[in-house]
């Protein structure tokens, strides 16, 4: 009788365990699904900077003669932000792409003319608010991956996380002083 009753505590366990590692194994399922998530925002976002910048150049470059070093600037930045591969590479990339519009903007207050322009008013407001989806996107996709880090490094829940290969997410960062720095601008 004791014999059984131990297999059966051991039976017990083991069923317990198994149902254990199947929790953490969702859960961590739940939270990389999260951070894919949080980053297609952050991808949608860009997409529709990447398609306004084409716009807001051409727009410009009527008003802007003197300033072709600008527009392939931004034009060279905007294609290697297109062709970021990983989440390291787009922040790298997409800081490029920010330094450069900065610029740009800087460059417009030089032309009172295009500054007038309806349809460049339309664009630099859409490319605002896009920056500003951007930055919200950022934030929630950097909260996603930390919580997701987290559990992958944090015992017990570790050792499941090495067991099923559960790797750790990278933030989406700000690579350079420059781009922590407020772009001024005035209309």
């Amino acid at each position: 009788m004791t014999g059984t009753l131990i297999l059966l505590i051991l039976l017990v366990i083991l069923v317990l365990l198994v149902l254990y590692i199947i929790g953490v194994f969702n859960n961590l399922v739940g939270l990389r699904n999260q951070v894919d998530n949080a980053w297609s925002q952050i991808d949608v976002q860009l997409k529709r900077r990447h398609d306004l910048i084409p716009n807001l150049v051409e727009t410009a470059k009527g008003y802007m003669t003197h300033e072709r070093g600008t527009f392939e600037a931004i034009t060279q930045a905007r294609s290697q932000a297109m062709g970021a591969k990983n989440v390291a590479e787009a922040a790298k990339a997409e800081g490029v792409l920010g330094q450069a519009l900065s610029k740009f903007l800087v460059t417009v207050e030089s032309y009172p003319e295009l500054k007038a322009n309806q349809n460049f008013l339309a664009l630099q407001e859409e490319l605002s608010s896009t920056e500003n989806k951007i930055g919200f996107s950022r934030q929630n996709y950097n909260d996603q991956a930390l919580f997701y880090n987290n559990k992958t490094q944090m015992f017990p829940s570790n050792i499941v996380a090495a067991m099923f290969s559960f790797t750790k997410r990278d933030f989406f960062e700000i690579q350079t002083a420059a781009e922590r720095e407020v772009p001024k601008v005035s209309f």
